[in-house]
């Protein structure tokens, strides 16, 4: 059994810090901020609640096995989306009822919706099989030929979108997929386009109180494993001796021994301050930041009828929203607008006859000092693209609160604010992301900005990954530590079949 220790207590660090204890590892975990969850966090003022992270939840099974039992709730639909010509796709879980949908908006391409969807079903099956299941330094054991076809490895998401789809709205939703991913669809892998078997396969969930509700879950399971949680307490470097980490240095002073150190912090953290490695730093930066994000928190008054959980507003031209953020670095001129509204669902999440309003807009990884508008002034034009969608909140706010790429530098030291860290530029760009293994013996990287990705789910599987890396190292006890405690273990729960999303909110168990 090892000593470890991990830096960061986000999702990724959490979960690992959990599965390594459950395998009789000594854990302590070390975060700079006063409380857990990273990103998955909330802003709350004058009795509204707003996630300032994820907003919904894919792959519930992931937390299922890490000992979750927490209740869910589907919304009747997947997202609402609304294109500048005024046209509306209403996407369902269920795939039959979402080619119904693609038909209505663009007759004639609903078959053409089912053919995609089965792509990314074998994408997904494909990632399944090898991406999601082990490092990038070695093939894995169930890797098959076939499986590199089956992500259409020569295509970006946007030629993935116009192979299926003479619509140029459908090509448009089919982009929106890169945006998981803190990327541009003209420069993403097609890789990306697997996300839809997950949506209209497990669905997309929200847990009642919000999101990070599944942090404070994750907490509990730490204490009851063992884990030693220290908060408020900043790590300033990973210590090495020759080729081996031999623990952490706080910011308090004082150097914390162990065998293994397992970052869940920003890659360009690790490698510019924490461990400085010039090479890998250098790499990080010729891959490009991925896209940032200015989210709008507001506290409107009244209700809005007919109002979706989620809802997108698409620009009027998506190839120029994209040059502004990764060509031009400034915050697109006529940006798409993800608005949230959790009270649709959980009307505790805003006073009686009032709402609570996330708009979020895609902007580049940059101070907004740099911005050539003003955040002020770019929180208006954001309301102004609402009210040209028919969503006007003129004489409604009580408030408009604001995060900015530099809120999300200075609170979890995203680098230059970038919330998934490298973008995925290039066809091969998930494959060059930094691995799970670092150089040093006894290093490990989680988190969203590592391999497999950003996301609840992909950190949790890094956590997995990670927990298996150690394992070889160091050898544990029996098991995985999926499903070691009470409620563990996978399998489906209420509201997994692939078939539902009709009718009203539907609701599952983590568990």
């Amino acid at each position: 059994m090892a000593e470890v220790i991990v830096i960061g207590g986000g999702v990724g660090g959490m979960a690992c810090a959990l599965l390594l204890a459950r395998r009789g590892h000594q854990v302590r975990l070390y975060e700079q901020l006063p409380r857990l969850g990273g990103k998955l966090a909330e802003h709350r003022r004058d009795g509204f609640t707003f996630s300032t992270g994820p907003s919904l939840l894919t792959m519930p099974e992931l937390f299922r096995e890490l000992g979750l039992r927490r209740e869910l709730v589907e919304p009747a639909e997947l997202c609402r989306y609304r294109f500048a010509d005024g046209s509306v796709l209403t996407a369902r879980r269920d795939p039959e009822r979402m080619a119904a949908e693609v038909e209505r908006l663009a007759p004639g391409e609903g078959a053409a919706w089912r053919a995609f969807h089965d792509w990314a079903r074998g994408c997904l099956d494909a990632a399944g099989r090898t991406f999601f299941t082990g490092p990038l330094n070695r093939p894995p054991r169930a890797a098959r030929p076939r499986d590199l076809l089956a992500v259409a490895p020569a295509a970006t998401l946007d030629g993935l979108a116009r192979r299926y789809f003479r619509d140029p709205r459908l090509r448009q939703y089919v982009g929106r997929y890169a945006t998981y991913a803190g990327s541009s669809p003209y420069r993403a892998p097609a890789a990306l386009g697997c996300v839809p078997a997950l949506e209209h396969g497990q669905g997309g969930w929200y847990v009642p109180g919000g999101l990070p509700r599944l942090a404070e879950d994750l907490a509990t399971l730490l204490k009851e494993a063992g884990v030693l949680v220290h908060l408020s307490a900043p790590v300033e470097a990973v210590t090495a001796s020759g080729d081996r980490v031999t623990g952490v240095r706080l910011a308090g002073g004082g150097h914390e021994r162990a065998d293994a150190v397992v970052a869940g912090v920003d890659a360009a953290a690790l490698y510019g301050r924490l461990l400085p490695d010039r090479r890998r730093f250098r790499r990080l930066a010729r891959l490009g930041l991925s896209s940032s994000a200015f989210l709008l928190m507001a506290g409107v008054e009244g209700r809005t009828p007919g109002l979706a959980h989620h809802t997108v507003l698409f620009s009027g031209d998506y190839e120029r929203e994209f040059a502004d953020i990764f060509d031009r670095r400034e915050p697109p001129s006529d940006p798409t607008v993800y608005v949230g509204c959790s009270a649709v669902d959980d009307p505790g999440q805003a006073p009686d006859g009032a709402e609570n309003w996330t708009m979020l807009v895609n902007v580049p990884a940059r101070d907004p000092a740099r911005w050539r508008i003003g955040v002020d002034a770019y929180r208006d034009l954001v309301l102004e693209r609402l009210a040209g969608h028919g969503l006007d909140l003129a004489g409604r706010l009580r408030f408009v609160d604001v995060l900015t790429p530099a809120d999300l530098r200075d609170r979890y030291g995203a680098w230059a604010g970038a919330i998934y860290g490298s973008a995925y530029r290039g066809r091969l760009a998930p494959f060059l992301r930094p691995g799970n293994r670092g150089p040093r013996r006894g290093l490990y990287l989680v988190g969203g900005t590592t391999h497999p990705g950003g996301g609840l789910p992909m950190v949790t599987l890094g956590a997995r990954i990670v927990a298996g890396l150690l394992a070889e190292d160091f050898g544990d006890g029996p098991g995985d530590g999926f499903g070691d405690s009470p409620g563990g273990g996978s399998g489906g729960g209420p509201g997994d079949d692939p078939g539902g999303g009709s009718g009203g909110s539907r609701a599952g168990v983590v568990r």
